[in-house]
């Protein structure tokens, strides 16, 4: 186990890993996103295969300052970073969403200073109505055709569904691993399982199945029992560094659940499988993602938290947000007094994309679980 552990921190180390030169050497396509609401479905086709933007172990965002407010959130301003130091430059293009102003700024500046050959935002409604799914439906469509015209892809009805069937192949595959979680004493720690879940996002769909067979095969074969003092569920925004996840592990919080933008739900949420496709996917992006940028939907977001904390029998839980994300700054405020008012121990953590103050986050983290009384 340790050997695979260290074999998918390996994939995690630079944008450009091992399995994605491998691809390019076999003419596939690696094409950037840097959204959960980016339907990577429709980066998957033909010879496409979709990488999430990541810039691990950044050491400051001094260039991309000068084209970015000091209070644009610190994961865009160091995502332009990395492109303006060229360490996307095996990428062939740029997806992102209207999600938010940051990443909508980051479009911008990109567009501005690097001039990719192909860079698109899709824009996704905020509201979950009949005319927003055929809106989203339209808009997605759209995108399929300048995939078509650029890369010479073709993206109908067809292939766009064995795209969904083959993602659906890697969300059985994690959500077994995942289930391994509710146990009394889950065979990995959720480290191992947050480097799992973020290399299958940097590695093209069939390398990313490999990486989830094989860690089931080990973790069956090879259990470890982490010792904890309590189970806890991380929520929140954009986590792509797993030694976040370590460093509160380090305390003995065990995390066994997490629904943040990177991690397992509602990512691993099957797809359905019959209907148009690209009605298949609108509607996942409107209704499955439960990103707080959607209006009106704090109460069902709510009730999803609720429902993993009974599931994974979860202690506490710890709501992380990047400094000034606005979506999640506010959503946090009201999941913080809601789920204390069900009387859930609830912890919350202000922090930059790039870990810093680590002494701090164990001090936070240790005085947490004693006030649980763990």
């Amino acid at each position: 186990m340790i050997g695979a552990t260290m074999d998918l921190q390996k994939l995690l180390d630079e944008p450009l890993n091992q399995l994605v030169e491998d691809a390019i050497e076999k003419g596939m396509l690696p094409v950037g996103y840097a959204c959960s609401m980016v339907p990577e479905v429709l980066l998957s086709i033909g010879k496409l295969f979709p990488v999430r933007l990541r810039a691990p172990n950044v050491a400051g965002t001094e260039m991309a300052d000068v084209y970015l407010s000091s209070v644009i959130c610190s994961l865009s301003r160091s995502l332009l970073e990395f492109a303006l130091e060229g360490k996307y430059s095996f990428l062939k293009g740029f997806v992102f969403t209207a999600s938010c102003d940051h990443l909508r700024r980051l479009n911008d500046n990109l567009r501005y200073c690097e001039k990719p050959e192909f860079i698109d935002i899709l824009d996704i409604p905020h509201k979950i109505t009949d005319e927003a799914v055929q809106w989203t439906i339209d808009e997605l469509r759209r995108f399929a055709q300048q995939l078509k015209s650029h890369f010479g892809v073709d993206a109908g009805n067809e292939n766009v569904m064995e795209a969904i069937r083959r993602r659906n192949i890697l969300n059985t595959l994690l959500r077994r691993i995942n289930d391994l979680r509710k146990s009394q004493n889950p065979p990995f720690s959720g480290t191992q399982y947050h480097r799992l879940i973020m290399a299958t996002q940097v590695v093209p769909p069939d390398d990313a199945i490999n990486l989830a067979s094989e860690f089931l095969e080990s973790v069956t074969r090879n259990a470890e029992h982490p010792r904890f003092r309590a189970r806890v569920m991380l929520v929140g925004g954009n986590l792509d560094d797993p030694s976040y996840t370590e460093i509160i592990e380090s305390q003995g919080a065990l995390v066994v659940a997490d629904r943040y933008c990177t991690g397992s739900f509602p990512a691993l949420e099957p797809y359905a499988l019959e209907g148009d496709p690209y009605e298949i996917l609108a509607r996942r992006v409107l209704t499955i993602t439960r990103c707080p940028r959607m209006m009106e939907g704090f109460p069902v977001r709510l009730e999803y938290i609720m429902n993993l904390y009974r599931e994974y029998a979860v202690d506490g839980i710890i709501i992380e947000s990047i400094k000034f994300c606005d979506t999640w700054g506010v959503e946090t405020s009201a999941l913080v007094s809601r789920l204390r008012e069900r009387g859930i121990p609830v912890l919350r953590l202000e922090r930059e994309y790039h870990q810093s103050g680590e002494g701090q986050l164990r001090t936070r983290v240790q005085a947490f679980l004693e006030s649980m009384g763990k």
